[in-house]
């Protein structure tokens, strides 16, 4: 899917927050940050569910981040639609693969954004 994202360290360095733009839908908001060992994830839907995902890095050298579903915010059933997984695949210093999983009725939908390092103008 054609996409535009942009990433943003915050909170004195302690947090990402990455702006997912896809045509034809609002603006989603992921936010990221380290909890012990893993990294966590709470993603903002323009479903109006924010999903909390969780990944624990196998070795130092990260070349792929597996978040799994923890829970929602907002959703009042595991069958109402949302994000349930994301795999987070470091190609190399300037492009990434996200594939976002969309549940709905227990039925897995994969979203692939192929993203590639802009340099500013």
């Amino acid at each position: 899917m054609e996409a535009k994202t942009s990433f943003k360290v915050i909170v004195a360095n302690t947090t990402i927050m990455e702006t997912l733009a896809v045509p034809g839908m609002e603006e989603m908001v992921t936010i990221y940050h380290v909890d012990g060992e893993a990294i966590t994830l709470v993603h903002y839907c323009p479903t109006n569910n924010q999903p909390r995902m969780r990944a624990v890095p196998e070795t130092e050298n990260i070349e792929e981040l597996k978040f799994s579903f923890e829970g929602a915010g907002n959703l009042p059933s595991l069958s109402v639609g949302h994000q349930h997984q994301l795999t987070i695949r470091f190609e190399d210093n300037n492009h990434i693969t996200e594939t976002w999983i969309w549940r709905e009725n227990g039925r897995d939908t994969p979203m692939v954004f192929h993203l590639t390092r802009r340099t500013p103008a």
